[in-house]
């Protein structure tokens, strides 16, 4: 049960942080080399290294990023939904992200090793460094 899209675990542990739609976006939003960032007309959103959230700020922090190695062609369909359906079946919440070049999911650390464990015996290749 092959998959051709391999995985790849990122080492730095995230936030999902919360900011009002009008804040400007803060300097320590840019700290890590895993940074994301979405507004719109109810909120801004910041995906960064938890190490660099400050106190006082909305988060959700102790996530961990897998990332589908690309390119990825935009004609390619059910990409996420292929990840997305055996950890919603092993009961792993995600928190899915694209770029230009591919795809994102966001898990929780406390069940990063679960997820590795459930894409595997999905037919997916992941690189883990030392998580599984």
């Amino acid at each position: 049960m092959e998959n051709p899209l391999k995985l790849t675990v990122t080492e730095e542990s995230l936030s999902i942080c919360r900011l009002a739609k009008e804040d400007a976006l803060p300097r320590w939003a840019w700290t890590g080399p895993f940074v994301s960032v979405t507004r719109t007309e109810q909120e801004l959103s910041v995906v960064c290294a938890a190490s660099a959230v400050p106190e006082g700020v909305q988060t959700e922090p102790g996530w961990r990023a897998l990332r589908v190695e690309g390119p990825l062609d935009f004609s390619l369909t059910g990409i996420l939904a292929g990840l997305t359906d055996p950890l919603a079946k092993a009961s792993i919440g995600i928190f899915a992200l694209s770029t230009f070049d591919t795809d994102y999911l966001l898990v929780p650390e406390r069940h990063l090793r679960r997820a590795i464990e459930v894409l595997r015996a999905s037919g997916y290749e992941v690189r883990a460094n030392g998580h599984g």
